[in-house]
C-alpha cells in the first residue's frame, strides 16, 4: 500500500540529493512559469510537469535529473512520465524549498 500511496503523491527520493547536485544532476522545477519566478532554487530549469514530454532533448544527455515542485506531487508526476519515456535516472527530489537547502548546503 505504501509503494502504491508513494506512486501516486510523488513521495520524495531525496535521501542522495547531496550527492546528485554535488556531481551535476539537472535540476528540473516542473512548477508553473509564474510559480518559478516567485522562488527558485539556483542552477535549476523550469519545465511545467505537464509538457515535460515536449522537452526531451533538453533532458536526453543529462546523467542525472532531479525534478521538484511545491509538495512533490507534480515532481512525482513529472517522474513517472519521464521513467514512462525510458529515463532511468530521474530522482523526485520533492519541494523546490528541499532542493534549495541542498543547493545552499
Amino acid at each position: 500500500m505504501f509503494n502504491f500511496l508513494k506512486k501516486i503523491f510523488g513521495m520524495t527520493d531525496n535521501i542522495n540529493l547531496t550527492e546528485l547536485i554535488a556531481n551535476g544532476a539537472l535540476l528540473v522545477d516542473v512548477r508553473r512559469p509564474d510559480e518559478f519566478a516567485e522562488g527558485n532554487a539556483p542552477g535549476s530549469i523550469n519545465i511545467q510537469h505537464d509538457t515535460i514530454q515536449n522537452h526531451v532533448k533538453k533532458l536526453k544527455d543529462a546523467t542525472q535529473i532531479i525534478v521538484f515542485c511545491r509538495s512533490g506531487a507534480r515532481a512525482g508526476f513529472a517522474k513517472s512520465t519521464l521513467e514512462g519515456l525510458g529515463f532511468t535516472n530521474v530522482t523526485n527530489g520533492g519541494t523546490w524549498q528541499d532542493v534549495l537547502a541542498y543547493v545552499k548546503a
